[in-house]
């Protein structure tokens, strides 16, 4: 019973002693936790560029995908039907079955064929030289192209580090200034979005670089490929060509 009665009385002090403590102040209330989306949002209107820049960069990447491939520049179907007309000598249908086509080799093969239709009596290097020359447009303008995206690889760090700068031109200046304890905040505001600007522009500039390799790539893959076939065909025109006088002497416009 002793021992009971003193443990109520140890209790009791220590409750009393507790009341009697001041209390601890209160804790400062840090400040949430921004995200990803809200740095990127205050870290100066240099990431608005960067931002433009990475929607240019998604949607070209977008378009090569669909548009930089075999099927687009020579497709088996084009190839076996053009290959079957001028074994039969069938040259107006052939020239039908291109203009309804899309493909660049269809391109090369109309403009040559509308080259000798019009012009009956010119010789066949001219026509020859005709397929040369629009497959080196096509070709050119493939490799035109895909330099979109180099050109944004270099533009993107480019602004990236513009932003860079501005950011620590703040930093510097917030350093410099007689705000007190304020100046550490805006020194750290000037700091992370010289950061932000920085990754920003690398973020674009390596995912742009990426892509150009592997679209360059393709194109030099799709540029020999319509060069292999535009030689089949120019082979197959000079040898029908060529049979001609020995076969009928009549004029290049009734063959036509």
């Amino acid at each position: 019973m002793k021992r009971f009665l003193s443990l109520l009385v140890i209790c009791a002090g220590a409750s009393q002693a507790l009341a009697q403590a001041p209390t601890a102040p209160d804790q400062p209330v840090l400040p949430p936790t921004t995200n990803l989306l809200q740095a990127m949002t205050q870290a100066g209107p240099v990431m608005l560029v960067l931002f433009l820049l990475s929607i240019l960069s998604v949607m070209l990447i977008v378009v090569f995908f669909f548009t930089i491939r075999r099927g687009a520049i020579v497709s088996s179907g084009y190839m076996a039907t053009a290959d079957a007309l001028l074994r039969k000598r069938d040259y107006l249908g052939l020239l039908a079955v291109s203009n309804r086509h899309g493909e660049a080799i269809a391109r090369v093969v109309q403009k040559t064929l509308d080259f000798m239709t019009k012009n009956p009596n010119a010789e066949f290097a001219q026509a020859r030289e005709i397929a040369e020359t629009e497959g080196t447009r096509v070709a050119t303008n493939l490799h035109n192209r895909v330099t979109y995206l180099a050109d944004i690889a270099t533009i993107g760090p480019l602004v990236g580090l513009f932003g860079t700068v501005i950011g620590i031109i703040r930093s510097f200046g917030a350093l410099g200034s007689e705000l007190g304890p304020t100046r550490y905040v805006l020194l750290s505001k000037g700091i992370s979005e010289a950061l932000i600007n920085t990754c920003g522009g690398l973020g674009i500039g390596i995912t742009a670089m990426i892509f150009y390799a592997i679209f360059r790539g393709r194109a030099q893959r799709l540029v020999s490929e319509l060069e292999a076939a535009s030689t089949h065909i120019i082979a197959l025109l000079s040898l029908q060509h060529a049979r001609r006088p020995e076969r009928t002497p009549v004029l290049l416009e009734d063959e036509f």
